[in-house]
C-alpha cells in the first residue's frame, strides 16, 4: 500500500512538472519583442560605381531589424554629411542646432518593423558622393511596440 502511495505521489509530481513546463512554453512572447532600439537599426552602404565630380558615389540603406516593433526619430551621427551631389533630404537631413553633427532619417517618421522571420521592411535609401565612405553610427531611436 505504501509503495502504491509513493508511486501515485511521484506520478502526480511528474504530471505537475509537465504541466508547468508546457504552460511556460505556450506563454506568449513579451509585447516588446526585446528590441534594442539603436542596436536594431542597421546602416549599410556600398559604392554605386558612379563618379560625381571626381568623387565616388555611395548608396546607403537604413533598416529596422527589430521584429514586431516600429522605430521612429532615428538619429545618425553624420558629421555634416559631406557630398558633392545633392542628398535626398526626405531620406536624411541634418538636425538644426547641433552644427550638422547628427542627422534624422526619414524626417523622424516611423520605420516599420521586420516581419516574423526577421526580414526587414523596405529601407530608407539615399546616395552621396565623397572622397571616402562616411560612417553613420546610430545615436538614438524611439521604439514603438
Amino acid at each position: 500500500m505504501a509503495t502504491r502511495r509513493v508511486f501515485l505521489s511521484l506520478f502526480l509530481l511528474l504530471q505537475l512538472i509537465l504541466l508547468v513546463s508546457l504552460s511556460s512554453a505556450l506563454r506568449p512572447a513579451p509585447s516588446r519583442q526585446q528590441c534594442g532600439g539603436p542596436a536594431d537599426i542597421v546602416v549599410t552602404q556600398r559604392p554605386t560605381g558612379r563618379v560625381v565630380e571626381g568623387k565616388a558615389e555611395y548608396a546607403v540603406a537604413v533598416q529596422n531589424r527589430c521584429r514586431g516593433c516600429a522605430q521612429s526619430a532615428v538619429v545618425l551621427r553624420c558629421f555634416g554629411l559631406s557630398s558633392v551631389e545633392p542628398v535626398d533630404t526626405a531620406a536624411i537631413r541634418p538636425l538644426d542646432g547641433d552644427g550638422g553633427e547628427d542627422c534624422v532619417v526619414a524626417g523622424g517618421r516611423t520605420l516599420p518593423p521586420a516581419d516574423a522571420v526577421g526580414a526587414a521592411a523596405a529601407p530608407v535609401r539615399f546616395t552621396y558622393a565623397w572622397m571616402t565612405p562616411q560612417d553613420f553610427p546610430v545615436i538614438s531611436t524611439k521604439v514603438h511596440c
